[in-house]
């Protein structure tokens, strides 16, 4: 069935509030036995949300038989685990049949999983980690706004979730960028897992919101559907400039009189005779068996929605070519080359490209691009947490998004943010500058060693880390007009040019980027020192001081890392010798990747990994590097040690 409703209407007609409570009852039908036949699931929360879901869906553009149309407006389930209320009411909307729901829910292969999925027509994000939902919306309407796109955002949450620090750096960000645009719908029906709301942490939902000046609708009665028809209409119907919030009071396991308020029902289904129970006081048939016996077939595939990128064509511009005997820190590079990005794409009032800062502008060298583009240019603050999150709202719209800050802040510290970025196939930029012991003085905290290893568990993610300036333009020019989530990672320090042996640019004019291809800066017969980003001078300087001993070694710089130029490895591994050098924990870095790569090869060679063995200190980076013997002079030493 399908519902739309006249939202220019005072109020519900009788006709309309006859088919919500038969939509209704068929949905709690399909909530139960769902999870009941899975053995698990979350009704209790699908029950106190289903009023509000049906009304929000009957109000909204979208069309089930094009799920993907522009003109749709978002709906983000935040609380994530409510996925048998979704299901029920994406099936009474027609985006899928009942008969698809009920004998796929939770199997293996299928359709339909535990925590929503963008799989599944109709849902536009995976999510079940709470407290990252808001940061999506936001990230979508704001990406609205800077298309100049009417498109709204409409996201559902939970109580308990507002105990997250993430909502409150997503709603202070929707107050200060006057995202009307949005609405958020809170179902407060005062339970989770472990009890109410008052005893697990206590909280006033209202307070947070207003005091950052949204408009706060309170409904007594949540389970009204003419008055949430009527609030959800003012809210989605005004312009002026403040988000709102819709905080609903509902009944937890409504509909189902020994469900209701009891908090085991957030997680717990029914067994069989409560099931039958349930059945009857909705007054319909207990179809468990016939349902349980359809699921012994083979789990159906038909309904699985493909993730679609968005299709967006970009000009890279023209690369820079910084000449040799040039001194320059590749995060000045990344700027520039934002800049020439903004400048070849953000025109006529058209936005392609956005940035993301977290109170670095200057330190990550974004101020050319704010300048030219400051509609596109985002001051985030401190909220790295949102920010991450919000950069895969805005990426999925099409919007070429690069999220910049230092490296610790860019990786370490929003690590499962990222992670749903990677599930959604986001396509979020994260270009981290301040890594590794290059950021010297400002000591452990700050320096960034885990960035590759904490990357290497992702499966939709790529990792560049450019050799120097010349390599960093081109970098930057590439991601921006690939589809995918990238990240690019560099030091704070200034550096020169690498160079070919007769001193002229490596990265020159003709030089262009691919990724899992690694570049030879030297040949050489008797050992292969492989390496990448901030320790290439000192690696270059090991390879004079080889040469001038005799030794004929070869560089081979791993820009690509993920993916990785396995023939290039194999092919050093012909010299007998390799080492590995780079500015990362020795354990979960390249050397760990390339030993896997000789391992599985068979590859019986001398092979070393050198790397940062302990947290760095307060220092000079070029201190730094020798303590952990990542100077040149070390690094000439190891090979002259396994040459021995």
């Amino acid at each position: 069935m399908t519902l739309q409703l006249t939202m220019q209407s005072n109020e519900l007609s009788s006709e309309e509030l006859s088919t919500l409570q038969q939509m209704r009852v068929r949905c709690t039908k399909n909530i139960l036995l769902s999870t009941s036949l899975a053995g698990s699931g979350h009704p209790g929360g699908s029950l106190s949300t289903l009023d509000n879901l049906l009304v929000t869906y009957g109000c909204i553009r979208h069309d089930a038989k094009d799920p993907s149309m522009d003109e749709r407006d978002r709906v983000i389930m935040s609380i994530g685990h409510i996925s048998p209320g979704v299901y029920s009411t994406l099936s009474e909307y027609g985006y899928f049949k009942e008969d698809d729901f009920l004998t796929g829910f939770r199997r293996t292969g299928s359709g339909f999983p535990g925590h929503v999925e963008r799989i599944v027509p109709g849902v536009e994000w995976d999510t079940g980690n709470l407290g990252q939902g808001l940061s999506t919306a936001v990230g979508l309407a704001h990406g609205f706004k800077i298309q100049d796109k009417p498109n709204q955002v409409i996201v559902f949450m939970g109580d308990g979730e507002h105990q997250k620090g993430q909502i409150v750096e997503a709603i202070r960000y929707a107050s200060k960028y006057k995202l009307d645009n949005l609405i958020v719908v809170v179902d407060r029906n005062h339970l989770q897992i472990c009890g109410t709301t008052e005893e697990v942490m206590p909280q006033s939902i209202r307070s947070l919101y207003s005091t950052n000046n949204w408009d706060v609708n309170y409904m007594e009665d949540g389970h009204d559907c003419n008055a949430y028809f009527q609030t959800f209409c003012r809210a989605y119907q005004k312009k002026d400039g403040v988000p709102t919030v819709i905080i609903s009071r509902t009944t937890m396991g409504k509909g189902i009189s020994f469900m209701e308020n009891v908090a085991k029902y957030h997680g717990s289904t029914l067994d069989r005779e409560s099931l039958s129970k349930a059945m009857q006081e909705l007054g319909v048939d207990d179809e468990f068996d016939k349902w349980n016996a359809l699921r012994e077939n083979p789990v159906g595939t038909d309904t699985i929605q493909a993730y679609v990128t968005p299709d967006v064509t970009i000009n890279g511009g023209d690369p820079i070519v910084y000449e040799a005997g040039t001194t320059l820190d590749n995060r000045s590079a990344y700027g520039n080359a934002l800049l020439g990005l903004a400048e070849a794409n953000n025109s006529d009032g058209k936005i392609k490209i956005a940035g993301i800062s977290c109170d670095l502008e200057g330190s990550v060298k974004m101020g050319g691009f704010h300048k030219h583009s400051p509609k596109a240019y985002i001051e985030a603050g401190i909220q790295e947490h949102h920010s991450a999150t919000m950069a895969g709202g805005l990426a999925s719209l099409g919007l070429v998004t690069f999220f910049s800050t230092f490296g610790a802040f860019a990786v370490s510290e929003v690590y499962n943010q990222t992670r749903l970025n990677d599930f959604n196939h986001a396509g979020v930029k994260v270009v981290a500058t301040h890594v590794g012991l290059d950021v010297g003085e400002d000591g452990p905290t700050h320096q960034c060693i885990d960035y590759l290893g904490l990357f290497r568990n992702f499966y939709r993610s790529s990792v560049f880390m450019p050799a120097d300036p010349n390599q960093t333009d081109r970098i930057i020019r590439y991601i921006a007009t690939v589809p995918g989530n990238v990240f690019v990672g560099m030091g704070r320090s200034k550096m020169g040019m690498v160079t070919k042996e007769d001193g002229t640019a490596f990265f020159d004019a003709a030089y262009t980027f691919k990724p899992g291809k690694a570049d030879l800066l030297r040949s050489g017969n008797e050992a292969t020192i492989i390496s990448y980003g901030a320790v290439i001078p000192a690696v270059m300087e090991a390879w004079e001081l080889l040469k001038e001993a005799g030794h004929s070694v070869a560089v081979l710089n791993m820009a690509s890392l993920i993916p990785l130029d396995k023939e290039a490895i194999l092919s050093a591994a012909e010299s007998g010798v390799i080492l590995t050098v780079e500015d990362h924990h020795v354990d979960t870095g390249l050397g760990s990747m390339v030993g896997t790569v000789l391992a599985e090869a068979g590859k019986a060679i001398r092979f070393q990994r050198a790397g940062v063995a302990h947290y760095g200190g307060s220092g000079k980076p070029s201190e730094l590097y020798a303590s952990q013997g990542l100077d040149g002079k070390s690094i000439a030493a190891k090979v002259k040690s396994m040459l021995g």
